[in-house]
C-alpha cells in the first residue's frame, strides 16, 4: 500500500509549502461551496480531476483507479435530490419519489459538487505528506507542537493498535473461543476485543504522553525542527494555477455552456 502511494516524480506542487497549499485549498473548497451555477461546477470536477493526471505525479493508471469511487460519489449525491426535490415541473412520480425538472438538475449539480470536492481533496493529499504538512503548520501557522506531534504520533501507534487486534483474534481462535448467535453475540463478542484494546491502547498513550512532556512537547520553550519549511516561489505557482483553473472554468461555463442554468437553487 505504501508502493503504491508513493509518486513516481516530485512535481513542484509537492515543494509548495503545505501550510500555504492548505490555506488556498480551502479557498477553493468555498468557491466550490458557494457555485451555484451548473455550467462553473460542471467544469470545475472536469479541470479540477484533470489536474490530478497532471501534477499529482502519479501514473495515470494511478490515478484512474484512485478516481473510479468518484461514480459513486456522483450517483449517491446526486440521486436523493433528484428522487426527492421540490420542483413544478414534475416528469415522473411514484408513491415517494417524485423527479422534476428543478430537482434533477439541483441533484447533477450537487454530484458535479461532491466530485469537485473529491478532486480537490485528492489532489491536495496526494502532493502533501502527513509529516511535511504539521511541520508546516507548526512554524508557518503556529499550530502548538503538543497538538502536531500527538497527531503524528497516533498515526504512527495505527498499525500497532491492529496489529493487537489481529493477535487478539488469534488468540480467541487458537483458545477455541464461539460467540453466540445473534445480538448477544455481538455484545459478548465486543467485550472479548475492546476491553483489552481499549487497555492496551490507554497504557501506551500514557507512555507517549509522559515521553513528550519529559521532551518539553507541550509547546512552553522555542524549539528547533528537523525538517524546516518556509515560503517559495512555487506557493506562488500554486496560486496562480489555481486561480488559472477556477478562470478557466468559469470562462468556459460563459462561453460552453453545457445546461445553461444560471441558479439551480429553488426559489
Amino acid at each position: 500500500m505504501r508502493k503504491f502511494l508513493t509518486p513516481k516524480r516530485q512535481t513542484w506542487l509537492h515543494r509548495a509549502n503545505p501550510a500555504a497549499k492548505l490555506a488556498l485549498m480551502i479557498l477553493l473548497f468555498l468557491l466550490t461551496l458557494f457555485t451555484h451555477r451548473l455550467d462553473f461546477i460542471f467544469y470545475q470536477a472536469i479541470l479540477f480531476t484533470l489536474l490530478l493526471f497532471l501534477f499529482s505525479g502519479y501514473e495515470t493508471w494511478k490515478i484512474a483507479l484512485l478516481i473510479l469511487p468518484f461514480a459513486l460519489i456522483f450517483a449517491s449525491s446526486a440521486a436523493t435530490m433528484i428522487l426527492f426535490g421540490k420542483g413544478e415541473q414534475v416528469w415522473w412520480a411514484w408513491g415517494l419519489f417524485r423527479i422534476s425538472e428543478e430537482s434533477f438538475f439541483r441533484g447533477i449539480h450537487i454530484g458535479l459538487k461532491a466530485v469537485a470536492f473529491a478532486a480537490e481533496g485528492l489532489l491536495f493529499v496526494l502532493t502533501t505528506p502527513s509529516v511535511a504538512l504539521f511541520y508546516a503548520l507548526m512554524q508557518q501557522a503556529k499550530l502548538p507542537p503538543k497538538y502536531a506531534y500527538s497527531f503524528m504520533a497516533s498515526v504512527r501507534l495505527l498499525p500497532m493498535v491492529w496489529e493487537e487486534l489481529l493477535v487478539r483474534r488469534n488468540a480467541l481462535l487458537i483458545r477455541g473461543v464461539r460467540r453466540p448467535q445473534g445480538l448477544a453475540g455481538l455484545v459478548a463478542q465486543a467485550k472479548l476485543y475492546a476491553v483489552p484494546l481499549l487497555s492496551q491502547s490507554i497504557r501506551r498513550a500514557h507512555r507517549v504522553a509522559v515521553a513528550m512532556e519529559a521532551k518539553a512537547f507541550d509547546g512552553n520553550r522555542p524549539r528547533t525542527y528537523y525538517y524546516r519549511t518556509a515560503y517559495s516561489r512555487y506557493d506562488v505557482l500554486v496560486l496562480l494555477l489555481l486561480v488559472f483553473v477556477a478562470a478557466a472554468a468559469y470562462t468556459l461555463a460563459l462561453l460552453y455552456p453545457p445546461f445553461h442554468i444560471a441558479d439551480v437553487r429553488y426559489h
